[in-house]
C-alpha cells in the first residue's frame, strides 16, 4: 500500500499545516496536536505500518476529544533514516505545530529525534525506540519512554530462566551487528555470565543478512548448551528458516530477544517458528482477559494478530491520553504535561496489570518467559510459561553503581571472566 493511501486509510486527522498560536488562550482551547514518526518506507515499513494501526485503534475507540479539545494526529515517515528522522521532527514541531511528538522505531532515527527534543524542549515519547542510554546515561526530562522498554531489560530474565531452570551452562550468541542488538546481547551475557554461564563465543553479523550459513556452521560447532540470537524484521525471519534448515531446530536450544518471535516475523511461518523461548512484558497468546479482549480487537480491526509495535502504541497513546485528562488539557504546559506523564499508574492496559515508570522514565514490568506455541489454527504465537515480577532496566543492580559501567558495545558486553 502507498504511504498516501495508508495514511487515508486509517481514519486519523492529518493535518496539512497550521499557522502557529496568537496567543496563549487560543493554543489552550485549539486543537491538540500530536506528530507521529513512523518508518512507512524502507525495510521497516511493515512494523511501522503496524506502529501506526496500533495508535489508531486507541483514537478509534475513544474518539479524537480530550479534555474538551479536538485531537490532531500528523504522521510523517521517518524512513528508518537518521536524517529523514530529524528533518521529519523539526518540520512536525516547527511547521506543524505539533504539541509532542511520539514514535519512531529504530536506535538511531530515535537518537536522532531526542537530540532535537532536548535542543528544543519538545516532549517526546519512545514506545518503541529502545536505547538504553535514553534513560539512562543520557535521559533528560522531556524523553520519557512511554509504554516502552529498554533493550537490555527484557533479557535479563531469560538469561536467569536458561541458568536457573533449564541448567544451561554454555551459551553461544549471534545478533544484527548495531545498537539494540548490542545492548539486548549484553543484558543477557552479563546477566547470564554473572549466575555462573560461560559466553563461549559472540558472532555479529551486518542487517539485512541474507545467508546465514556461516554462521550456522560455526553454532552448530561450537559446542554450547544452547543459542541466544537478537533478531528483527526479515533477518528473524530468515535466521528462523534457516536455523531449521540446517538441521538445528530440535537439536539446539534456541532463546531469543522479544524481537525474534513478535508476530511482525512469526505470523507468516510454520513448524519452523515452534518451541523458541523468549522474554518480554507483552505475550499475545497469555490468558490474561485485558490481554485476550485486546488481542481479538486487533485481529478484529486489522485481521491479524498484534505485534509489539501495535501493542506498544496502543498503550503509548493510552498512557499519554490519561496524562492530558490528568491536566484538564493544558499540554502547552510542558512542565505539568510531563509531570503528568512521569505520575501515571496505567491499570486499564492490555497487560491487564499495573504499569508505572521509575525515577529514570522508564516503565517497570512483570516480564514473560514465553515459548511459541500453535495455535488451532495452525499460525503460531507467543504463550507465558513463567513470570519475573518487577523487572526495571537496571534489572537487580542498583541504578547508579550499573551506570558507572560502560554503555554496552561490541567491546563491552559485561561478561564476568570465569
Amino acid at each position: 500500500m502507498e504511504r498516501r493511501n495508508f495514511i487515508k486509510s486509517i481514519g486519523l486527522t492529518v493535518t496539512a499545516g497550521a499557522a502557529p498560536w496568537v496567543n496563549t488562550v487560543q493554543a489552550q482551547t485549539g486543537p491538540i496536536r500530536i506528530g507521529l514518526l513512523s518508518p512507512l518506507t524502507g525495510v521497516l515499513a511493515a512494523g511501522g505500518k503496524e506502529l501506526v494501526e496500533g495508535f489508531e485503534l486507541y483514537w478509534k475507540q475513544n474518539g479524537l476529544t480530550l479534555a474538551g479539545r479536538q485531537v490532531e494526529i500528523v504522521i510523517e515517515d521517518d524512513g528508518s533514516n537518521p536524517d529523514m528522522a530529524l528533518q521529519k521532527a523539526r518540520r512536525l514541531v516547527e511547521q506543524r505545530n505539533v504539541h509532542f511528538l511520539m514514535g519512531s522505531v529504530l536506535a538511531n532515527t530515535g537518537l536522532a529525534i531526542s537530540e532535537y527534543a532536548r535542543s528544543s524542549g519538545t516532549p517526546y515519547f519512545i514506545p518503541v525506540v529502545a536505547a538504553d542510554e535514553l534513560t539512562q546515561r543520557k535521559r533528560v526530562p522531556n524523553i520519557i519512554r512511554v509504554a516502552g522498554y529498554s533493550a537490555s531489560q527484557m533479557p535479563r530474565p531469560l538469561a536467569e530462566y536458561a541458568y536457573n531452570v533449564k541448567k544451561v551452562r554454555k551459551i553461544v550468541t549471534i545478533s544484527q551487528d548495531y545498537t539494540f542488538g548490542h545492548e539486548q546481547c549484553g543484558g543477557f551475557s552479563q546477566t547470564f555470565s554473572e549466575l555462573g554461564g560461560q559466553v563461549i563465543q559472540q558472532f555479529w553479523h551486518p542487517l539485512n543478512t541474507a545467508d546465514f550459513s556461516p554462521y550456522m556452521a560455526q553454532l552448530k560447532n561450537a559446542g554450547a548448551d544452547a543459542v541466544f540470537a537478537m533478531e528483527t524484521g526479515a533477518d528473524a525471519n530468515r535466521f528462523i528458516k534457516q536455523f531449521r534448515n540446517f538441521g538445528l531446530q530440535g537439536k539446539l536450544p534456541l532463546y531469543g530477544a522479544m524481537n525474534l518471535t513478535d508476530q511482525s516475523v512469526i505470523r507468516t511461518l510454520g513448524e519452523e517458528a515452534g518451541g523458541i523461548i523468549s522474554s518480554a512484558h507483552f505475550a499475545e497468546g497469555s490468558d490474561n482477559a485485558a490481554t485476550k479482549k485486546f488481542v481479538a480487537e486487533y485481529v478484529e480491526a486489522y485481521g491479524k494478530l498484534p505485534s509489539i509495535y501495535g501493542f506498544s502504541l496502543y498503550s503509548g497513546a493510552m498512557w499519554v491520553a490519561e496524562a492530558i485528562k490528568k491536566i484538564n488539557g493544558k499540554v502547552e504546559d510542558k512542565t505539568a504535561f510531563l509531570n503528568a506523564v512521569r505520575s501515571i499508574e496505567l491499570t486499564n492496559s492490555p497487560l491487564g496489570r499495573p504499569v508505572k515508570l521509575d525515577s529514570y522514565g522508564n516503565p517497570v514490568y512483570d516480564v514473560f518467559i514465553r515459548e511459541t506455541k500453535v495455535r488451532p489454527d495452525g499460525k503460531y504465537w507467543n504463550v507465558p510459561i513463567q513470570t519475573y515480577p518487577g523487572v526495571s532496566q537496571f534489572g537487580k543492580y542498583d541504578p547508579e553503581v550499573y551506570m558507572k559501567q560502560p554503555p554496552y558495545s561490541r567491546d563491552f558486553q559485561g561478561i564476568k571472566k570465569s
